[in-house]
């Protein structure tokens, strides 16, 4: 039998061995349903179709309340917009530490307040309580909930081989910008005050939300995108894999294609971490037909969001293809990602020296 991983999400195996088998009550009205690498649920529902998605409320307050309170929802979100609907509605669980007072929990919840309306997206119900035994960062749950019409949505089925791959951001993101802001002492002593400062920003690129709606704005399935995943555990190369194994299809990627941020290298090399296998919330990887590839690159950059063609998939008995240096490779999920062995080690290594 699959051991669970040390840390993390379940693997593949697990959960096609544990969870996959047993999902309650049957209904036709189910149209797409729990799939490892696939981030959203959807439900027919008259002439409409209503996209669900469940996760945990990820609040740090070391990040600072309004940033924390900022990256919760766009975690929430990034994972909603990856179907293509436009989120609508949320749905929050907050499961409070005892320690959190009043102030602190304004501050939280008028940073999520105000981003959910920017957004366009209301709150319609929820539980918020302090109990003992509940600790930062997982305090709670939510589901993001979109809404329109049938032929509007996107998922991995509707991916065929011959879709380029497109990857926006690069590798790291996530992983970066903790580490940026967690850090910024012992980051401005390595590589100086500017490259501190500089990385930090990149806290706010921790999302998927404008990538996601931005490249549905050129057409869906046939006349555009076909399938969206963000890349979070396990990074870039944990995302390619799962997208292409949900859409039954082989990949074959080029490394040197794929775009990187600044700052991600130097970072990454210096909490010893492979930035491609890494959390990389704030990465979407996109299939799309052929013809409007460059057509969602353009409309990207015009929204200030860097990206690339990187790739495409192929027939299932190709496989899963890395070329490197010119060299194939095997493109592996990584399982486990190395960002959380690297940033508790570092949280106890920095904080109590």
């Amino acid at each position: 039998m699959n051991e669970i991983p040390e840390i993390g999400k379940i693997s593949p195996e697990i959960f096609s061995e544990l969870i996959f088998p047993r999902l309650g009550a049957k209904s036709d009205r189910v149209l797409v349903g729990p799939q490892h690498g696939v981030d959203v649920g959807i439900v027919e529902i008259g002439d409409k179709v209503v996209s669900f998605t469940c996760d945990p409320v990820f609040i740090v307050p070391e990040y600072g309340w309004e940033r924390a309170a900022w990256f919760a929802i766009h975690i929430l979100v990034s994972d909603a917009v990856t179907c293509g609907l436009k989120p609508k509605f949320l749905s929050i669980d907050l499961n409070l530490p005892m320690e959190m007072t009043k102030e602190q929990l304004k501050r939280v919840w008028d940073t999520m307040h105000k981003e959910c309306e920017r957004l366009g997206i209301s709150v319609i119900c929820g539980h918020t309580a302090r109990y003992e035994n509940c600790h930062y960062p997982m305090v709670g749950g939510a589901t993001v909930i979109g809404v329109g019409d049938k032929d509007e949505y996107v998922t991995p089925k509707m991916a065929r081989a011959g879709d380029k791959i497109i990857i926006t951001k690069g590798p790291a993101i996530e992983a970066t910008g903790i580490f940026a802001t967690m850090f910024p002492r012992i980051i401005e002593e390595k590589f100086g005050t500017s490259f501190s400062q500089k990385a930090q920003q990149i806290f706010y690129k921790m999302s998927v939300v404008d990538d996601a709606m931005t490249a549905v704005s050129v057409g869906v399935r046939e006349d555009g995108v076909s399938a969206m995943h963000d890349a979070t555990e396990c990074g870039v190369w944990g995302g390619l894999y799962e997208l292409a194994q949900a859409a039954g299809l082989g990949v074959r990627i080029e490394k040197e294609q794929i775009v990187v941020e600044d700052y991600i290298r130097e970072i990454c090399g210096y909490f010893g971490i492979d930035p491609y296998a890494s959390i990389s919330e704030g990465t979407l990887i996109i299939s799309c037909r052929e013809h409007k590839a460059n057509d969602i690159v353009r409309v990207l950059a015009e929204r200030g969001i860097r990206s690339s063609i990187v790739g495409e998939l192929t027939e299932p008995g190709k496989g899963m293809v890395l070329i490197e240096r010119g060299k194939v490779k095997r493109l592996e999920h990584p399982i486990v990602d190395p960002f959380w062995k690297a940033f508790y080690g570092a949280l106890k290594k920095y904080k109590s020296s």
